[in-house]
């Protein structure tokens, strides 16, 4: 590895709508970005709004992020983000596009119900999750979920600022690129 150059990581940011993924990810990508990281963020959402109101299910859209992400990894990034997943089954199929010997890291975002609601409601661009019966039953799955998950770090996004949990994802890649190049 070439000084200023850092080596590709993969990182996979899963959880339940409303935990805090898209604000990671955003102000993840731009503190790596001020670090001179080459970054792309996948951001499932974003997939799935090129083709609404039409979209035919959210499977397809999970299929193109799959496929975006991996075209990013094989792109001369040194980091790409992907966040959307909020099954262990997601996270599998983002994990597959991992390209030998780049690592992945897995991380999970999590915050209790009632704190996830009120971000919900707050933010007019949501849809369904925006119904409480309906982000009740995502949180209720979720508890189940996160166990196979199997994740690197386990974000509280609200009990942490989201400066801290970026510092927090920052210390993990680096120490990652650390691990590889011994």
């Amino acid at each position: 590895m070439t000084t200023g150059t850092p080596a590709l990581v993969y990182v996979v940011i899963a959880g339940p709508q409303a935990s805090g993924k898209s604000a990671l990810t955003v102000a993840l990508s731009r503190e790596l970005r001020a670090q001179g990281e080459r970054v792309a963020a996948v951001e499932l959402d974003q997939i799935a709004s090129m083709a609404l109101p039409t979209l035919p299910d959210w499977e397809v859209a999970h299929q193109i992020t799959e496929t975006v992400a991996g075209l990013w990894l094989r792109a001369g990034m040194s980091c790409v983000i992907v966040e959307g997943a909020g099954t262990s089954e997601e996270v599998r199929g983002l994990l597959q596009q991992t390209p030998d010997g780049v690592p992945a890291l897995t991380i999970a975002t999590t915050a209790p119900f009632d704190i996830a609601f009120e971000r919900a409601l707050a933010d007019p661009s949501r849809g369904v999750s925006r119904q409480e019966k309906y982000l009740r039953a995502v949180y209720d799955r979720w508890e189940d979920e996160l166990p196979r998950i199997e994740a690197d770090l386990t974000l509280r996004t609200d009990r942490d600022s989201l400066q801290r949990c970026v510092e927090a994802v920052c210390s993990r890649i680096a120490r990652v690129r650390r691990q590889q190049h011994r």
